[in-house]
């Protein structure tokens, strides 16, 4: 019975020792194919991968590689010592940050400028596009698009110096214009009033183009059956755009605003520190000018790192609860 019992016991191990090797090999194979495969893929979309590396490499440089500097923002940093020889300071950055009396006007002016972003830059282009996606005559309806479409191709600077042109007090248009109705000149660029209805004008021209391309895009894919049953059932104008148009393009509507969200307190610097000056500081200074004087003009790069890694961060949760909110509402969302 012993010998038995130990025969068994042998064959068992033997068994064993087989299926780990057949497992070992089967593994093998499948690590081959998978190479191989992976090879035949990348050979195959080569145009494809050397299409995007330029992308990649501007991101890998420009954005992931100066992230490494971020761990000044926790010290007394000096060039001359280093990153590796500078003292740690925790967070008394911060600190000094959220105490700072130009903090909350700062933070302020900053929300302010997104809040006119996201109510009134963001909505024109789907208005744009819906009004577009009704005209029938192609001529018209591509020269329209081509109008609003190039001041996306203009720099800020461009757009800028047309504006100072157009509103100068010292032979300005628009002040040449109301002296001959008879009225007094206005003062548009150095009138803190004046700042953020110039802004978002300037804003919504450069920009509508833009966006108004891609909801025309997202439009171009709706079945035009649904839009001939609307209606043989009597649908009007309105209700097809509010309850086909709409609801199509709504999943692009939800993406591009859960981005432009994540942008709270990235408005752009050029922007606005070329519309900046001493009379409109206290309704056009945002974090992005701040950044700008703080660290390049003073000095101060630990704290104007501080500055920028605080922004980051409010973008980040901004981004991730909106796309909670987004897929809570049954959206897809960004990821």
């Amino acid at each position: 019975m012993r010998v038995k019992s130990e025969t068994v016991v042998e064959q068992n191990s033997q068994t064993e020792l087989a299926l780990n090797k057949t497992k070992q090999v089967s593994s093998t194979d499948l690590q081959r194919s998978f190479k191989a495969e992976l090879k035949r893929r990348i050979f195959k979309n080569k145009l494809l991968y050397l299409m995007i590396l330029p992308g990649l490499l501007y991101l890998l440089i420009y954005k992931y590689v100066p992230m490494l500097g971020l761990v000044i923002s926790f010290q007394d940093y000096k060039p001359y010592q280093g990153i590796l020889g500078s003292d740690w300071v925790g967070f008394e950055h911060f600190t000094r940050l959220f105490t700072d009396s130009d903090f909350w006007m700062i933070f302020r002016n900053t929300l302010v400028l997104f809040g006119l972003h996201i109510f009134i830059a963001f909505p024109i282009p789907i208005i744009l596009a819906l009004m577009l996606n009704e005209v029938k005559n192609l001529f018209f309806k591509r020269t329209i698009q081509s109008l609003i479409y190039i001041p996306h191709f203009m720099s800020w600077v461009i757009i800028v110096s047309i504006s100072f042109v157009l509103l100068t007090m010292d032979g300005g248009l628009i002040n040449e214009l109301l002296v001959s109705l008879g009225l007094d000149k206005v003062n548009f660029l150095m009138n803190s009033d004046w700042f953020r209805p110039i802004y978002i004008t300037q804003v919504v021209w450069q920009s509508a183009g833009w966006g108004t391309i891609i909801y025309l895009a997202a439009i171009s894919g709706v079945d035009p059956g649904l839009y001939e049953a609307a209606k043989m059932d009597g649908a009007s104008k309105l209700r097809q755009i509010w309850h086909i148009t709409l609801p199509a393009i709504r999943p692009v509507i939800i993406v591009l605003l859960i981005l432009k969200i994540g942008d709270v307190l990235e408005l752009g610097f050029e922007h606005v520190y070329l519309l900046l000056n001493a009379s409109n500081r206290n309704v056009a200074e945002i974090f992005d000018t701040y950044v700008y004087t703080t660290g390049l003009l003073q000095g101060q790069y630990s704290y104007s790192t501080a500055v920028g890694l605080f922004k980051g961060l409010v973008g980040l949760v901004l981004v991730v609860f909106a796309n909670r909110m987004a897929k809570k509402f049954g959206e897809e969302g960004i990821y």
